[in-house]
C-alpha cells in the first residue's frame, strides 16, 4: 500500500497534522480510539490552550526553536477553529481555556478536520526502513500485517508520560534509528514524593503558595497528599527540579500575613496564636507546623520581632523531595528529540528527507495550563502545511 504521508500517533499533534497534510494521508495508533490523552485532559473538558501562550512558557535545550511554530499558528488560531465548530468554552484561571461540555468535542472537531485521512486504530509499527526516497513501515493492524510505503513520515507518538495509556519511547527510538540525538528525558508536571510520608496527616489539604525550584517560582495552589506534594504550583516547579534539590514554599504569597497578625494583636490580643494563623492557613497545616514554629501563647504575647520570625519561616519553608511520582502520573515528558536536527519552521529532519517530529516527542515542554496542547496544535500545523505545500 502506498500513501503520501504516514503519521504515527492519533493524538493531538498527529490529528492536527492530518488535518493539514493534504490527500494521501494515513494515521495509525495503537489505541482503540483516537485522542485518548485529549479525552482525559482537564477533568474531561480538555484545557485546549492558554490565552497567555508565549515562548517564555516553554522549556527546551534550544529556547528559540518553538518560537516559529507558535507565532505562525497561535492560540487565537485554535480558538477560532474551536468556535467555527460551535464548541462553547470558558476561561478558568490564568488564561486556561476549557470546553463547557466535553473534551470529546475537541476530538470530534479534529477528526472532522482530518476527515480525508485514513485512520487505522489498534495498529502498531513493527518495522521501519528508509531507502533514501521513501519509508516502508510494517504495520500490525489487529493481527494482520501490512507494508505501507510513504514519501513522508510524521512521528507524533508523544513521550513516556502515562504509560498505562500506552505511552512509550517509540519516537525517541525512531529518532535514534535515523541518526537524531535525543536529549535527557524526565517526567514533568508531576507530583513530588517524600520517603518518610511527612504529609500523610495533611492528605487532601490545599492552600495558595508561591513554590520555587532552582530560582523559578509559580504562585498557585499546593496540595498535600499521602505521598507528598501535588497541586498546580508543585507540578509547575517539578519541570525545573532535579533529584537532591530543595524546594521552597511561601505560605504567605500575597505578603499580608504579618500586618494582619499585628492588627489582630491590637484588636484580639487574647486569641490563641494557632487560631490566628488558622485565619490564613488551613487549620490542619497550622497544627502540623506549630511544633516546628515553636508557636505558643496568645497574640498579645508575641513581639513584632517574634511575629516577623514566624511569618518569615512560613514564607520560606524549605523541603527536599525524595523523588517524583514518575511517568505514571506525569502530564508530559521533559526533553525529547533534539531540536538542532529539525527545522523550526516545518519540523522536518535536516538529514532524512520526509521525516518529521512533532508534539511531545520533541524537546519542547510547556507549562501546565494548556501550553502543551498549543505546542501540539502549532507543531502539527507547521508540519502538515509544509507537507501539503511540498
Amino acid at each position: 500500500m502506498q500513501v503520501n504521508t504516514l503519521i504515527l500517533g492519533a493524538g493531538a499533534a498527529g490529528l492536527m497534522c492530518a488535518a493539514h497534510s493534504g490527500p494521501g494521508t494515513m494515521v495509525i495508533d495503537h489505541a482503540k480510539a483516537p485522542g485518548e490523552k485529549i479525552r482525559i485532559s482537564g477533568g474531561g473538558r480538555c484545557n485546549f490552550t492558554n490565552l497567555h501562550t508565549d515562548p517564555s512558557a516553554f522549556l527546551g535545550r534550544n529556547p528559540h526553536f518553538h518560537k516559529s511554530a507558535l507565532a505562525r499558528y497561535t492560540q487565537w488560531d485554535f480558538i477560532a477553529l474551536v468556535e467555527r465548530h460551535g464548541i462553547a468554552w470558558h476561561e478558568k484561571t490564568l488564561g486556561q481555556l476549557f470546553c463547557d461540555d466535553s473534551a470529546k468535542q475537541i476530538i470530534r472537531m479534529l477528526l472532522d478536520e482530518a476527515a480525508g485521512a485514513d485512520l487505522w486504530l489498534q495498529s502498531s509499527l513493527v518495522a521501519l526502513t528508509h531507502d533514501g526516497t521513501r519509508f516502508t513501515a510494517t504495520i500490525d493492524r489487529q493481527g494482520q500485517r501490512h507494508d505501507v510505503t510513504a514519501r513522508n513520515l510524521v512521528v507524533a507518538t508523544g513521550g513516556k508520560s502515562i504509560p498505562k495509556m500506552g505511552a512509550t519511547g517509540l519516537a525517541h527510538d525512531i529518532a535514534r534509528q535515523f541518526g537524531h540525538k535525543v536529549t535527557e528525558t524526565r517526567p514533568a508536571l508531576v507530583p513530588f514524593t517524600f520517603s518518610d510520608g511527612p504529609f500523610r496527616p495533611l492528605s487532601g489539604t490545599a492552600c495558595p503558595v508561591r513554590a520555587t525550584a532552582n530560582g523559578i517560582s509559580f504562585e498557585e495552589a499546593a496540595l498535600f497528599t499521602h505521598r507528598g506534594l501535588s497541586g498546580p504550583a508543585i507540578l509547575q516547579i517539578s519541570s525545573y527540579w532535579r533529584e537532591g534539590d530543595e524546594i521552597a514554599l511561601n505560605l504567605d504569597p500575597d505578603g499580608t500575613m504579618l500586618d494582619s497578625l499585628r492588627t489582630g494583636r491590637a484588636r484580639h490580643g487574647r486569641r490563641n496564636m494557632t487560631t490566628a494563623l488558622a485565619q490564613h492557613l488551613p487549620a490542619r497545616l497550622v497544627d502540623h507546623l506549630a511544633p516546628v514554629l515553636g508557636v505558643s501563647g496568645n497574640l498579645a504575647d508575641q513581639s513584632d520581632a517574634r511575629l516577623a520570625q514566624i511569618v518569615g519561616t512560613l514564607s520560606d519553608w524549605r523541603l527536599k523531595p525524595t523523588a517524583t511520582e514518575g511517568y505514571r502520573t506525569a502530564e508530559v515528558t521533559l526533553g525529547g528529540v533534539e531540536t538542532d536536527g529539525l527545522s523550526s519552521k516545518t519540523m522536518i529532519s535536516h538529514t532524512v528527507p520526509g521525516l518529521y517530529f512533532i508534539g511531545e516527542a520533541v524537546d519542547v515542554t510547556g507549562w501546565l495550563g494548556g501550553y502543551n496542547f498549543q505546542w501540539a496544535w502549532s507543531s502539527g500545523w507547521a508540519a502538515g502545511t509544509a507537507i501539503a505545500a511540498a
